[in-house]
């Protein structure tokens, strides 16, 4: 088969697609031949050096995939040869097979094309374990997103949304608050210009936010904690603006709020599985009828991958992107 490989760290140069060993299921798995993948920034900071995979895992970038079963492992009774699917991956989406747990997989929504639901399991996944399972966000509440016009941004407000939540969100450019509007986002902060926290005590008569979901880290890490109402929720995925910061226990205490940074990467088989199934109930069904819609900024050729990195660095998309065969 072929695959992206990562010879040493680097810039997007140091994606190559080449040939490689084919992948085989162990039991409990199934083989994927891949249709798509989704691009996601943990696939940067792999390529860039700071994010290894797992121990034992395959050692090509990709979180997320689509395509249809080829083969199935030993003990695996809940999926067959032709399914079409899409998956949660601890790595190996760029690539023209893919070995996956049977518990991380999806089915493709009904009436969604291959393409368009690899672009789902990471960031469905990402969201509803942090927001919803972990932070516990209720109708009524406000909830915050950084980051509002990328993948797990477009996908929060909808969730949000469809949970009942207001949304508040920030962004780096007017476009990209109206295409949160447009999602359901009705506090839109632009971070270039405005203040966070400022904007968002002004939107919400002083109370700020009942959860806040951050892909910054360090740099807002003060800034989220003074944004909280009280009894809030933050909840950290990812290290944008950095891995170190200091925080204020005693404006946090007087807050009552709580604190939790997650990876969903390197939680065990049997954790995602069961995201995946919480996600297949709940979500899942939404897709149907229509209550929330992928948004995917572009479609590369997988051994272009290269390309689409450069375009998810510079930022200037919406939604998400992603590699097809």
């Amino acid at each position: 088969m072929h695959a992206i490989t990562i010879a040493a760290p680097g810039g997007p140069e140091a994606l190559v697609w080449t040939e490689v060993p084919d992948a085989e299921p162990s039991a409990g798995e199934v083989l994927i031949e891949v249709a798509a993948a989704g691009v996601n920034r943990a696939d940067v900071l792999q390529r860039q050096g700071f994010y290894d995979p797992p121990r034992g895992s395959s050692p090509y970038p990709g979180l997320e995939c689509a395509g249809r079963v080829v083969a199935v492992g030993d003990g695996v009774g809940d999926w067959r040869v032709g399914d079409e699917v899409c998956a949660l991956l601890v790595g190996g989406g760029y690539a023209e097979l893919v070995a996956v747990p049977a518990g991380q997989l999806l089915p493709v929504p009904t009436g969604m094309d291959l393409v368009t639901a690899a672009s789902l399991p990471e960031v469905v996944c990402t969201v509803w374990s942090n927001v919803f399972l972990g932070a516990g966000l209720r109708p009524g509440e406000t909830l915050l997103v950084h980051g509002g016009g990328s993948g797990i941004g477009t996908m929060a407000i909808q969730l949000g949304r469809a949970a009942g939540a207001r949304v508040a969100v920030t962004a780096g450019s007017d476009e990209k608050l109206a295409r949160c509007a447009e999602l359901g986002a009705e506090v839109l902060i632009n971070y270039r210009e405005q203040d966070f926290v400022a904007e968002l005590s002004a939107a919400t008569e002083g109370r700020g936010a009942d959860v806040i979901l951050d892909i910054v880290g360090a740099r807002y890490l003060a800034r989220n904690i003074d944004a909280l109402a009280t009894g809030g929720r933050l909840a950290i995925i990812g290290m944008q603006g950095g891995v170190k910061a200091e925080i204020n226990l005693q404006r946090l205490m007087a807050k009552r709020g709580s604190v939790t940074a997650t990876s969903l990467r390197a939680r065990p088989v049997a954790e995602k599985a069961a995201v995946v199934a919480a996600v297949r109930e709940h979500v899942w069904p939404m897709f149907a009828d229509g209550r929330l819609r992928p948004v995917v900024d572009r479609r590369l050729p997988l051994p272009a991958a290269a390309d689409a990195h450069r375009v998810l660095e510079e930022s200037g998309h919406v939604g998400k992107i992603v590699l097809t065969r």
